[in-house]
């Protein structure tokens, strides 16, 4: 699904929430799932072993005889394909977005460098989402995409639907196979991705007390981004200007939902290393430093870059318990895309040097066509926001470290603590 209406989704739901916890109970918006931790190394786990993940809740639309067909059917295809098919709901494991779930099972899939992955979407119960690393060499997002706007999966039920996808990127024509299923769409069923701006203004301008906006306003400004979620986001077009309180609401919400992540992933690396046998995990010791240095910058993050190093360093501490000490770190530009799929020089603007950085495909995509990359940002010493690898090393770690494509985060925070002292 479109990251820029995902995006306008989550304003949306952070602004609903703000003006419900004023009659809400404590903390209720916000639940979060308790089997958070180890959900997606469950999965993953038990990816090693099926390419076709079924969570319970979807037992009776692809039960066990059509999981062994679509294993089948995956198999014969020779690729790297694995599917998950779990219900995505706001405040779970993967907080409801499907990007949250394929990154989490990718992570934890650090020795397999090619993964085509097929999931459940979560805004569309009856959608699926497409991912592929390291590049997407066989198209994968637009053939699953496509998948859902063919005739004959019109009425498809969840297992057919799935079958479908795996046979278009099988087939590996899948941006082809999209716009030819949705050229004949017109404007009732396709409509546009951008939002007037009235929605927008009406977004921005709730100040609260208004229990007409609760009940109109928001339900309008849902179904707008759900319509613009089924008919245009895969057109990709760009985002549309939004006032500068909703990116501000937005942020806050990102900030809030990264550190329930980071607490929960801490506590994850902290229940692995526990359970690991020094005699059998020779980089136990490296984990064990990892997370403690991740509590601590857990306990003190100031915001998302801080919230962002707590994952790089439950990453490095997670590759040290697999053995997995040369996988590609996070993202350079933008931690929060995940772990790189490639590294690539890169010539800092103003500077004749190049740097070797790990980077995300969509990141890489971007260098490619001569676009500038999304970047994680952060406050210089003026108050103003920059890249975050624009800051001196020695004010900010993370852009002394790259976040591991630099050097190691553990070692870049040992290093200060040696200075220090």
């Amino acid at each position: 699904m479109s990251t820029d209406v995902k995006r306008v989704t989550t304003v949306l739901t952070a602004l609903l929430l703000a003006a419900l916890t004023t009659t809400a109970s404590p903390g209720a918006a916000w639940a979060v799932d308790s089997a958070g931790p180890s959900a997606g190394q469950r999965i993953a786990n038990a990816l090693r072993t099926s390419p076709v993940y079924v969570d319970e809740a979807y037992a009776d639309a692809v039960p066990p005889s059509r999981q062994r067909q679509l294993e089948r059917q995956i198999r014969r295809t020779g690729l790297p394909i694995k599917v998950v098919l779990r219900p995505l709901t706001k405040g779970d494991a993967f907080d409801g977005d499907s990007d949250v779930l394929a990154g989490t099972v990718r992570d934890r899939l650090p020795d397999q460098r090619e993964l085509v992955l097929i999931t459940t979407d979560g805004d569309f119960a009856d959608s699926l989402d497409g991912y592929e690393w390291p590049a997407d060499t066989h198209q994968t997002r637009d053939a699953v995409a496509a998948a859902g706007f063919l005739d004959e999966t019109r009425d498809a039920g969840l297992a057919d639907l799935t079958g479908k996808a795996v046979e278009l990127v099988a087939e590996g024509r899948g941006t082809e196979r999209y716009e030819e299923a949705i050229k004949d769409l017109d404007g009732s069923a396709a409509p546009s991705a951008t939002p007037d701006d009235s929605a927008a203004t009406s977004a921005a301008s709730y100040s609260g007390g208004s229990a007409w906006w609760l009940l109109i306003g928001v339900p309008v400004l849902a179904l707008a981004a759900a319509l613009a979620a089924r008919g245009g986001i895969r057109s990709r077009k760009a985002a549309p200007a939004v006032p500068q309180l909703v990116f501000a609401t937005a942020r806050a919400a990102d900030e809030a939902e990264l550190r329930r992540r980071a607490e929960a992933e801490v506590l994850a690396l902290g229940e692995a290393t526990q359970a690991a046998d020094l005699s059998t995990t020779p980089g136990l010791q490296h984990a064990l430093d990892a997370y403690a240095a991740a509590g601590t910058v857990l306990d003190e993050a100031r915001g998302l870059p801080d919230l962002a190093g707590v994952l790089a360093l439950v990453q490095e501490g997670r590759d040290a318990l697999t053995g997995t000490d040369e996988a590609l770190p996070r993202c350079f530009f933008h931690p929060l895309h995940g772990r790189a799929a490639l590294r690539t020089g890169w010539r800092p603007l103003g500077r004749r040097d190049r740097l070797d950085v790990a980077v995300c495909q969509e990141c890489a995509d971007a260098l490619r066509d001569r676009r500038a990359p999304e970047v994680l940002t952060d406050t210089d010493a003026d108050g103003r926001t920059v890249p975050y690898f624009e800051l001196p090393a020695e004010r900010s770690v993370w852009a002394a470290t790259g976040y591991g494509s630099l050097t190691a985060p553990l070692a870049g925070i040992n290093s200060r603590r040696i200075r220090a002292r």
